[in-house]
């Protein structure tokens, strides 16, 4: 069994290597050893180009991946991984995705809490949400999915301006209210029958709101969260996803 926290815990006063090595000796390998299978993380992990640089020198997505590397030192059968991802780029994010999956491609046990819900639904076979520290759901996420019984109608709108008009108008032809999107132009409501859809367009291209994109599908996870939390105020919410 290993533990990565949220926040890395490797030494900023040695190298990578040096990190690596030290974690192998106390585990009980021989120096040659050691050097060995640090080496090996190292070059797995993409830290060779780092050098013999102290850690303290390393950008946050390099500590948070020999942060990983360390955990690995001795391949354990259960991993638990607290959120890995937290403050990457996306590109820090996407390799620890990868280093993920690899693990699971080895038959490493992973269990990940993250605050991502498209990381959740990468990474994930099982999702557990906890809300207040209570269990919420638990499933597969095309499960989660599906729980809401409906399907989403996506809509971009040329003109942001026309969105009030439109969430009216989505209102009186699905039944349902948009739902609030960060991005103005964005509109999104749930809908049980997909011939409401044409319905919908239409009538709003006939009432000269322009549709630039639209498109009909399963609900994201981040809709399904908000359905389960009844759509709770942030500050309100003290939400985790393992």
């Amino acid at each position: 069994m290993s533990l990565t926290g949220q926040f890395a815990s490797v030494d900023d006063e040695l190298s990578g290597p040096e990190n690596l090595i030290l974690i192998a000796r106390l585990l009980g390998y021989s120096w040659a050893a050691s050097k060995e299978r640090a080496a090996e993380l190292i070059q797995d992990f993409g830290l060779s180009d780092a050098g013999n640089r102290l850690v303290k020198q390393y950008s946050g997505g390099m500590r948070r991946r020999l942060d990983i590397a360390a955990s690995l030192v001795a391949a354990p059968d259960l991993l638990f991984l607290d959120e890995p991802t937290t403050g990457l780029d996306p590109r820090s994010r996407r390799y620890i995705w990868d280093v993920v999956r690899s693990l699971r491609a080895a038959g490493t046990t992973v269990l990940l809490t993250t605050q991502y819900l498209e990381e959740a639904g990468e990474l994930a076979d099982r999702i557990v949400i906890i809300n207040d520290g209570t269990i919420i759901a638990d499933g597969r996420p095309g499960e989660l999915q599906a729980s809401l019984g409906s399907g989403i109608l996506r809509i971009r709108l040329q003109h942001a301006q026309q969105r009030a008009s439109a969430e009216a108008i989505v209102l009186d032809t699905l039944g349902t209210a948009a739902q609030v999107e960060p991005e103005p132009g964005l509109l999104s409501a749930k809908m049980t029958e997909p011939a409401l859809a044409e319905a919908t367009i239409t009538a709003l291209q006939q009432s000269g709101i322009t549709v630039t994109e639209f498109s009909l599908g399963q609900p994201s996870l981040d809709e399904v969260f908000l359905a389960l939390t009844a759509l709770r105020a942030p500050e309100e919410t003290k939400e985790e996803v393992a």
